[in-house]
């Protein structure tokens, strides 16, 4: 996400993997992080919108070592990926991938983020706190999504998978619930997809997104870690 204290994105996207580089029109940069640089794009058909990652090679590595990290790394991601998708964890769905160029197209997720939706809620209620707009209502909707998001965070780490970055920023919030599914090939079935960017509704199925630095792990300590960085976030 990108907000106004955030450094804007640059106007000229960074070199894109073959076939990309090639295609037009071209993926729009959607966000620029130390390890990936993430776009939308589409996928075999114009009206199929997905998320492309690009692990761009890293000048400071000596080129065989960059490759072997990168072609591990976004495998390891895919697989996790996969695994969670196949166990009934809502993670976006794996469409295509290239790992010796390091980049994997993923189902784009509708919908805002955990963080985003709590923000407009504290803003909105900081404007009608004055008028004597009631709280219950709104903190039974608090506490249901933080049951669902417990329900999803506890089924990632019952299949062995630990997120490595568990904030509110990686949690999508899916609108939409019954008439929003998505098939295990990515498609999404259902719904016409529209977020009412002024609505601070806070239903809708939990995704979760962004496993770059999620590893495979049993340890309950392993996991108390995701869950301290969760608290942290919401803090």
């Amino acid at each position: 996400m990108t907000t106004s204290t955030n450094p804007p994105l640059p106007t000229t996207p960074p070199n894109l993997p073959p076939p990309f580089n090639n295609t037009n029109p071209q993926p729009q940069l959607l966000a620029l992080g130390a390890e990936a640089h993430v776009y939308t794009t589409t996928f075999l058909l114009p009206s199929k919108k997905c998320i492309l990652k690009h692990r761009p090679p890293k000048p400071y590595r000596h080129p065989t070592l960059d490759t072997r990290l990168t072609r591990h790394r976004i495998l390891s991601e895919a697989r996790t990926l996969v695994r969670c998708r196949r166990e009934g964890v809502p993670v976006p769905g794996v469409l295509a991938l290239d790992a010796d160029n390091g980049w994997m197209m993923m189902e784009f997720v509708q919908g805002g983020t955990v963080k985003e939706g709590l923000q407009r809620l504290r803003e909105r209620w900081k404007g009608r706190a004055k008028e004597g707009e009631e709280w219950e209502s709104r903190e039974e909707e608090v506490k249901g999504l933080m049951g669902r998001i417990g329900e999803v965070v506890g089924g990632m780490h019952d299949v062995g998978v630990v997120h490595g970055d568990l904030t509110t920023s990686n949690l999508m919030l899916r609108p939409g619930r019954e008439g929003n599914m998505t098939s295990p090939d990515g498609v999404q079935r259902g719904g016409d997809g529209d977020s009412d960017e002024g609505e601070t509704n806070l239903d809708g199925e939990i995704v979760l997104i962004d496993f770059g630095l999620a590893t495979q792990s049993v340890h309950d300590e392993d996991k108390a870690v995701d869950l301290y960085v969760l608290e942290r976030a919401f803090g």
